[in-house]
């Protein structure tokens, strides 16, 4: 049995997060880890194209559309009128891994590191938000209250996330 994992990513737009994400990835997994990701979208996505079947499927109605292949499946759920789900009912749909890497919920309460470039013109999340653990920047900050790693420090970025991830409770099958 597994024991999942949490840790989340947070920054202002453009700071670099799916970046570091996708950088960070590869580091845990030759680490012997098994990782799924979610991110959060602030604005409606699609992931369907219009004129094939799945999303003709949708726009007739259907409630989940499971599109299958050799080589993956998706499963889109269509909310309707429901209210968005919780990052605890999401997380609950993925298949049993060592750890999940969050983009967004920066509301959820996990440990996150802050992503931060100076370039792009907006302050420092860390002093609002007491769940953030260190700080990614490309540039040294003047905040001594928290560690502080380079963006492109993927080894101790993912040290890091190994040793402050949140245990999710219960095993996982």
């Amino acid at each position: 049995m597994k024991q999942t994992r949490l840790f989340g990513l947070a920054g202002w737009s453009g700071s670099g997060k799916t970046t570091l994400l996708t950088a960070l990835i590869p580091v845990l997994i030759g680490r012997g880890l098994t990782v799924s990701t979610i991110k959060h979208a602030h604005h409606e996505f699609d992931i369907d194209k219009p004129g094939k079947d799945s999303y003709r499927h949708r726009e007739a109605g259907a409630t989940e559309v499971l599109v299958a292949s050799g080589r993956r499946w998706a499963l889109m759920h269509e909310l309707r009128d429901a209210a968005e789900p919780d990052l605890e009912g999401l997380l609950a749909r993925l298949a049993p891994v060592d750890l999940v890497l969050i983009e967004g919920f920066k509301r959820h309460r996990h440990p996150k590191l802050e992503v931060h470039r100076p370039s792009v013109g907006k302050p420092l999340l860390a002093p609002d938000d007491r769940d953030i653990i260190a700080i990614a920047s490309d540039a040294a900050l003047d905040y001594a209250r928290l560690p502080q790693l380079l963006l492109d420090d993927f080894a101790g970025i993912a040290d890091l996330v190994i040793e402050r991830a949140l245990a999710l409770p219960g095993p996982v099958a």
